[in-house]
């Protein structure tokens, strides 16, 4: 070691080569011996040595002051390197690793605590081999989810299950079981499968509330993006009460969480956690043209979640009220200058049809009638379609509500007995 440190010092000190209106000067330059260095001088070594030819020296021998300086500093540097001390003996011994923040230690314990409530969903579709007509099982869709009891509910979106044949859901151990459709929410993207998995595997995650959130609150979203199980991303909430559209019905969905932390695909149905690790809400959608996270992520809140959670697992089904009616678009209704939904279509046996609603149509001449606009649901103003459903959302099955309509140039108010989808009478 020391050796190789006097020649590296020694390289340090190397001058340009020998110019011939500088006959003393000396100049070092490495060779291949560990021992001897080639020293050009042009100095006459003896009367018949005219052609400046290259003496091979030891190191020690006796030249110009300035290369004993030289060799006498790479002599002790390396002398210095070859000796013990504690400075080098320290350099092999590894640190211990450096202390987590406050913060980061409750990020860990969170995300510790949470991972063991959110599982991996597979979605299986039958598909039949063209060759040999067997039918397969292939995946054609994953997502996440989150147990919501120790009865085995398991809670996530509608669009993470739909068109499956059969599903399978991989818990945190590992575990995998196959799952049951309890029932779902295609309005607002929810979906309930049951697993029979022992109690003692199942955890449920806490459950918070949405009616107090605030815009800069830390939260945290864990789920399964790309096939990556148990993903911490973490971000703050960006907005609140904003409106997405189910990706099945195309009913609007209100009071929805806007998030900058990162959902991507396979996070869908995931939850999304406050800084006590309590859900706040399920992770749905992403807003990117490209499809991958780009800063905007959307969650149903847990307030609306709770609600539907609860008639699915009760009764298999949402029971949500209907006016019974087909509106028109909200921008053909902001042509005509008024502020409303109009009703294209009321059957008569719809409970607006029932209460008298009049539609849209055509005299004799092809001369378009308008229907009744409506302007407001029990006293509550009706700007758009967002409106109208936002206040049936409030109301129950069976509930008489009051709605004003302008009817060509007058005002009428009309009482309506709510009543349920067809499909779920």
């Amino acid at each position: 070691m020391a050796t190789n440190c006097s020649l590296l010092l020694s390289t340090l000190f190397l001058h340009s080569p020998p110019s011939r209106s500088s006959p003393s000067s000396i100049s070092l330059y490495p060779i291949r011996s560990k021992r001897y260095f080639r020293i050009f001088s042009k100095l006459p070594l003896n009367d018949n040595n005219n052609n400046n030819d290259a003496l091979l020296l030891s190191p020690f021998s006796s030249v110009k002051p300035f290369f004993l300086l030289c060799s006498s500093v790479a002599l002790s540097f390396s002398l210095f390197a070859a000796s013990p001390s504690v400075e080098s003996a320290s350099a092999f011994v590894v640190a211990t690793p450096r202390k987590l923040q406050t913060d980061e230690l409750a990020t860990v314990r969170l995300f510790q605590e949470n991972t063991p409530s959110v599982v991996y969903i597979t979605n299986l579709a039958v598909r039949q081999d063209a060759f040999t007509l067997d039918v397969l099982e292939v995946p054609q869709g994953s997502g996440s989810g989150f147990v919501w009891d120790k009865q085995g509910h398991i809670v996530t979106n509608y669009h993470v299950i739909r068109g499956a044949s059969d599903l399978r859901v991989t818990l945190a151990d590992q575990s995998t079981f196959d799952a049951q459709v309890v029932g779902f929410d295609q309005d607002k993207d929810v979906a309930v499968l049951h697993i029979d998995a022992p109690k003692n595997k199942l955890r449920p995650i806490p459950v918070g509330v949405s009616a107090d959130l605030l815009v800069g609150q830390k939260v945290f979203a864990i789920g399964n993006p790309f096939g990556l199980d148990h993903t911490l991303t973490t971000g703050v909430i960006s907005g609140l009460r904003r409106e997405i559209s189910s990706a099945a019905t195309g009913r609007p969905i209100q009071d929805v969480i806007q998030t900058d932390a990162a959902i991507n695909p396979g996070n869908s149905g995931g939850p999304l956690l406050d800084s006590s690790g309590t859900l706040i809400g399920i992770n749905t959608a992403i807003y990117s043209p490209s499809g991958a996270s780009s800063g905007v992520g959307f969650s149903i809140p847990v307030d609306t979640v709770g609600g539907i959670v609860d008639q699915l697992v009760r009764f298999g089904k949402v029971t949500r009220p209907i006016l019974g009616i087909k509106f028109a678009p909200d921008q053909s209704v902001e042509q005509l200058g008024v502020s409303g939904v109009l009703v294209l279509d009321a059957p008569p046996s719809g409970p607006a049809g029932k209460a008298g609603l009049q539609s849209t149509k055509r005299d004799g001449y092809g001369r378009l009638i308008l229907g009744d606009i409506i302007t407001s649901v029990n006293g509550t103003k009706v700007s758009n379609g967002s409106d109208l459903y936002r206040i049936l959302d409030q109301c129950k099955v069976g509930d008489k509500v009051t709605v004003e309509v302008l009817r060509g140039d007058h005002k009428e108010k009309i009482s309506v007995t709510l009543e349920p989808k067809p499909d779920e009478s």
